[in-house]
Formats: structure tokens, C-alpha cells, sequence
């Protein structure tokens, strides 16, 4: 329980923003499995772009997005000649 009535709004926003930041990285965990089950180009933006949406609200750091999408893009190259 909140002592003061500052502290009280101060738990209410993070709570809201707690709900709201897991949404995204739930998002984003199952945009990442549908694409290790084959990817595809749109898909492959799009998730791109999802990322580049949560650094940018500061749900995950710069610097993870970057290793995400990194990490991303080697396994799509990996991907694609056995898929052709």
C-alpha cells in the first residue's frame, strides 16, 4: 500500500504500463516464432518494424532491438537457400 497519495498514482501508472509493455513483447515473442516456422518477407518487415516501434517507446533497450534484428536478419539469410 502506497503511503502517500503521489506514490499511489505512481503504482496505478506503472501498473497500466506494466499490461501495456507485456502486450508488446508478447507480440513480438509470437511475430518471431511464426517467422521461425517459415519465413516470409512481409513477415519479416513487419517484425522489423515492430521492433523498431518498442526500442523507440523504450519498452526494450536500443541496443536489444539492434541484436534482435541482427539475429533476425542472419537467420532469414540462413533461411532462404534452403527454402529456394
Amino acid at each position: 500500500m502506497a503511503n502517500t497519495k503521489s506514490a499511489g498514482k505512481r503504482a496505478r501508472q506503472t501498473a497500466v504500463r506494466s499490461i501495456r509493455n507485456r502486450s508488446v513483447l508478447t507480440r513480438l515473442r509470437k511475430m518471431q516464432k511464426g517467422i521461425a516456422a517459415k519465413p516470409e518477407t512481409k513477415d519479416v518487415r513487419a517484425m522489423i518494424s515492430a521492433i523498431d516501434k518498442a526500442a523507440k517507446r523504450g519498452i526494450i533497450h536500443k541496443n536489444a532491438a539492434k541484436r534482435r534484428k541482427a539475429r533476425l536478419n542472419k537467420f532469414v539469410i540462413g533461411a532462404a537457400p534452403a527454402a529456394a
